[in-house]
């Protein structure tokens, strides 16, 4: 496993400080609902950055941290959801909830070829959601234009699943040294854009 560096450490502290932000500001006019589910994003990405710092790339083994990882984008899209689809609200928490319990189940009950579906539908479907809605709203001008960043920052978090499940599958198209070394510039360009597009 690659040792984490000193620049891979100041882009993750760059990103728990971002995050750290965006719990503190908020987001106007979200909804309790909403706010709860961004924050409980936030919150687990602020850990989960402040844990690899410490602890360096070793702690990406556990199985512990990819289920914790998929409260991020299941969160964030159910913030999002909340927000602008109220009325998928409750079918979408439901969608969540389930997910959460199969790929809880399946890291440590199944094989690691029948673990990684889950992953992939779960992911896939938040990270489809937290990139298009953000660009369907702000393009057709029913949110801010800004607001398109965080669709951005859902095209990243894409990215981020898509490196960890290949690191996970034990057949990587990338080496895990190449994995490892651009994982916390796209932690923190994900992070950056979703602070962007939530604030401005």
């Amino acid at each position: 496993m690659k040792k984490i560096s000193t620049s891979d450490r100041l882009l993750l502290l760059l990103m728990v400080l971002l995050a750290s932000y965006q719990i503190v500001e908020g987001i106007d006019d979200a909804g309790t609902f909403a706010i709860t589910a961004y924050t409980v994003a936030f919150g687990v990405l602020l850990v989960a950055g402040l844990l690899i710092i410490i602890l360096g790339f070793d702690i990406l083994d556990s199985s512990l941290v990819v289920i914790v990882s998929t409260i991020i984008p299941l969160s964030l899209s159910l913030g999002l959801i909340a927000e602008y689809l109220p009325a998928w609200r409750i079918p979408y928490l439901i969608f969540v909830l389930v997910g959460f319990v199969i790929v809880a189940i399946t890291r440590y009950k199944a094989s690691q070829i029948v673990a990684l579906t889950p992953l992939a539908i779960w992911h896939g479907a938040s990270g489809i959601i937290i990139f298009v809605l953000p660009l369907y709203f702000g393009l057709l001008g029913l949110a801010s234009v800004s607001f398109i960043w965080v669709g951005f920052g859902g095209a990243l978090i894409g990215v981020a699943g898509l490196l960890l499940t290949f690191l996970k599958s034990g057949n990587p198209v990338l080496s895990k040294e190449a994995i490892l070394t651009a994982f916390p510039g796209i932690l923190f360009l994900m992070t950056l854009a979703f602070v962007v597009g939530f604030t401005f």
